[in-house]
């Protein structure tokens, strides 16, 4: 894999603020906002508006969550150019795009339920159920995101982006940020691939709203836990349902709900 240049992921910028009654000329530190076009074969899959850091990680991560490939045997060269805003992959079998595949909705009734949720068509091939008896106590639970919290330092610094990270029952191993809470979790899964990290026995702690894109994302990763500080949507906990996920959110102070799956919460 090569790779040229390097780019900032905040920036500073002058702000006039105001508090306690009283106008002052500052400096502000700001997120980075970077297109990235990823081009598969020579055809053109997608552009990602992303912060610009750990771009592989990004890369290979969106690709196994899109259904392009499955894992790293299967890319022949990842070319990325920070200059040019392109990432150019090859992989060793064709890859056939066709637009309806991942533009069209599906609709999925799983598991004999009576209950229908919306899903792309591609997300129906590649989310999957998560058969994983990883568990975790209320201390483990506040650690995690503690831990999560003194990780996010752009986070602190800009205010801007979300941040995304991969655990097991005891400690953070690796942190990603990210303006997209999407792109953060795809930065996790291309490590995750990159590095042939296992999975199992594996936590996801995210900064923000459980959506149902997240709850997905997490699904493709394969990872039966996922904590967050903020609220969930009603899609996300019907999907982590169906597809066996444990979603812990408003982990704030010393209190948390568990949504669904609490079999995975020890008490």
């Amino acid at each position: 894999m090569r790779r040229t240049g390097r780019l900032p992921v905040q920036m500073e910028r002058p702000v006039l603020r105001y508090r306690s009654g009283e106008y002052k000329d500052e400096v502000d530190q700001v997120a980075s906002e970077y297109a990235l076009t990823i081009y598969v074969n020579d055809q053109e899959m997608a552009t990602v508006v992303c912060t610009p850091e750990y771009l592989e990680d990004l890369v290979v991560g969106f690709l196994a969550s899109e259904g392009v490939i499955r894992s790293m045997d299967q890319i022949k060269d990842l070319q990325l150019s920070t200059f040019m805003g392109t990432a150019r992959v090859r992989t060793t079998t064709d890859v056939n795009f066709n637009q309806a595949f991942y533009n069209k909705r599906y609709i999925a009734s799983c598991c004999g339920k009576s209950r229908q949720s919306f899903y792309f068509l591609n997300d129906a091939h590649t989310a999957k159920w998560v058969d994983d008896d990883v568990s975790l106590g209320a201390a483990e639970i506040f650690r995690l995101v503690k831990e999560m919290e003194e990780a996010a330092a752009v986070f602190h610094a800009t205010g801007g982006v979300h941040t995304a990270c991969l655990a097991d029952t005891q400690h953070l191993l690796l942190a990603r940020t990210d303006i997209g809470r999407h792109n953060a979790l795809d930065k996790l899964y291309g490590y995750a691939l990159r590095q042939g990290l296992t999975l199992d026995g594996k936590v996801v702690t995210f900064s923000g709203r459980l959506s149902s894109e997240v709850v997905l994302k997490v699904a493709k990763i394969g990872v039966g836990i996922v904590l967050a500080k903020s609220a969930p949507t009603a899609l996300a906990l019907d999907i982590a349902e169906e597809l066996n996920i444990t979603t812990v959110g408003f982990v704030r102070g010393d209190a948390f709900n568990v949504y669904t799956h609490p079999w995975r919460i020890a008490r």
